[in-house]
């Protein structure tokens, strides 16, 4: 096992768990709250709900579960590389997106919007919710009784009127501390994933092609290199081998970049990574680069009018399920009619953002489509 940094997360700095529980047998706590996202009902549920395709639209594209294990690889990686707790980065990048809703960031729109005047609606806040509260495995405590620090890193961004509501939490919000090292890295290894992937899906879709991406800086001097290591590359190995060094130059950038950053801010505790600035970082020579890169996947894919008119339907999809549920809580599932009697639409919220793309179609055409009386 690799000696940890000191300014790393371990057992022996932790704040624990909000339930107290025997020692875990033949593993470490850090391992359990792994074990425990990878078991839970929504980290499977992630499997059908939408990356950037809805997850009908082809079997070859990404969802967030494929997007979530391609983050905890890249986390753990490089925690491995700063000698950071790798089972913490893990667990954080695994559950990052347990709260999301079908139909990804369209769906968050709608709902959010559902939401508006009972508290709104923010995927980070539903996931930390969900290993929090939402899912139901163990009699002792509702939720996965995580770890501080793995609730921590899920809670990526929060507002200071919802932060006062949660606790130690979502104290750092409030008091403007940071994160562990690791949350901070599973945060931007998220990125570096969707910014790569993105496009990787986007070029198998056809609404992007290799033309365009001639325009974006960083994929195109790393496909000029793989054509001058491979002359006469085409196909899925040129795109490939172009995204694979893509990733390889974040993620080395990234690792030499926080490196310095904890050498300057003189980091040697836990409490040093708290009270200093943002220590996981890229360098100031990438960034430009990966702003162009993020915005011509906006304008371009993001933004494609076959995306768009996916998008659309998912919003009236949103929309049209909490409208129905609002006008009549009792067509809810009976455990969701009980949770309503105490806050009906945050009851609503939770259950359409449980559901996956699929199953919120089939919910909506229950409720709306003519013919339909089951």
């Amino acid at each position: 096992m690799l000696q940890l940094a000191p300014y790393a997360v371990s057992e022996s700095n932790s704040r624990g768990r909000a339930h107290d529980e025997p020692a875990p047998v033949a593993r470490g706590e850090f391992q359990r709250d792994r074990d425990r996202i990878v078991h839970s009902t929504a980290f499977r549920r992630l499997e059908y709900k939408t990356q950037v395709f809805v997850n009908h639209e082809g079997d070859l594209f990404r969802t967030r579960l494929t997007h979530s294990i391609e983050v905890a690889q890249i986390t753990r990686g490089i925690a491995r590389q700063l000698n950071l707790n790798e089972d913490l980065a893990e667990s954080i990048a695994l559950a990052h997106d347990l709260g999301h809703t079908p139909f990804g960031h369209a769906g968050q729109e709608a709902l959010n919007a559902c939401m508006k005047d009972y508290g709104g609606f923010e995927h980070n806040l539903q996931s930390l919710r969900t290993v929090d509260l939402l899912e139901d495995r163990y009699a002792a405590f509702d939720g996965l009784n995580l770890m501080f620090e793995t609730r921590e890193g899920i809670l990526k961004h929060c507002s200071r009127a919802n932060a006062e509501l949660l606790g130690d939490v979502g104290r750092r919000f409030l008091d403007g501390f940071q994160p562990s090292l690791e949350a901070q890295l599973a945060n931007l290894a998220d990125e570096i994933a969707y910014n790569n992937h993105d496009i990787d899906d986007g070029l198998r879709s056809g609404l992007i092609t290799l033309e365009q991406l001639e325009e974006v800086a960083l994929f195109a001097t790393q496909r000029r290199a793989v054509e001058a290591r491979w002359p006469g590359l085409a196909g899925r190995k040129l795109i490939n081998e172009t995204v694979r060094r893509m990733i390889h130059l974040m993620v080395i950038d990234l690792l030499e970049q926080t490196r310095a950053n904890i050498a300057a801010a003189g980091v040697l505790t836990l409490d040093d990574v708290r009270a200093a600035p943002r220590l996981v970082a890229y360098s100031d020579s990438l960034l430009p680069r990966l702003r162009e890169l993020k915005l011509f996947l906006r304008e371009s894919l993001y933004r494609h009018y076959q995306v768009l008119r996916m998008t659309n339907k998912a919003r009236r999809i949103i929309s049209d399920l909490f409208v129905a549920f609002m006008d009549d809580p009792h067509i809810l599932p009976p455990q969701y009619q009980s949770r309503a009697r105490d806050d009906k639409p945050r009851a609503i919220a939770d259950y359409i953002a449980g559901m996956t793309d699929r199953y919120a179609m089939k919910e909506h055409r229950r409720l709306f489509a003519v013919g339909e009386i089951h």
